[in-house]
């Protein structure tokens, strides 16, 4: 089921997403200070493209400077991108077949608000990594 989600999730609004993180860490990139911002924005568009069966958790080693990052990022960038993703979302739920869409937009709202100091784990390696901690 993961698959096909993933698929339709793929065609109908996931590759253009995944497009949008790619240009926007392309261009973050170009600037020194924005390489950090980059490698999220990269990590962003990777889960974009293929959210379902996989989950953000907390990196255990993120330290200060992802949290001074986060508040750099929801300030200029982050409540955009979530306000993008909610109204998406929204609009996904409204038809049945768009409500599992809409979830996995639902899901891309909090590495949208704060990337930094995340990581994208697959499903079935989530206890394993939080055991791991």
């Amino acid at each position: 089921m993961r698959v096909l989600l993933n698929i339709i999730w793929l065609v109908l609004c996931g590759f253009w997403m995944a497009v949008g993180y790619t240009i926007a860490g392309v261009v973050l990139a170009i600037t020194i200070i924005g390489i950090p911002f980059a490698i999220a924005s990269f990590r962003m568009a990777n889960f974009a493209l293929w959210p379902f069966g996989r989950r953000l958790v907390d990196e255990p080693t993120s330290g200060a400077m992802s949290t001074i990052g986060n508040i750099i990022w929801l300030v200029l960038a982050g409540w955009w991108l979530a306000l993008g993703h909610i109204v998406t979302g929204i609009v996904l739920c409204v038809t049945i077949i768009g409500i599992p869409l809409g979830i996995a937009n639902f899901k891309l709202v909090p590495v949208s608000l704060l990337p930094l100091g995340k990581r994208i784990v697959d499903v079935d390696d989530v206890y394993a990594f939080m055991r791991s901690r």
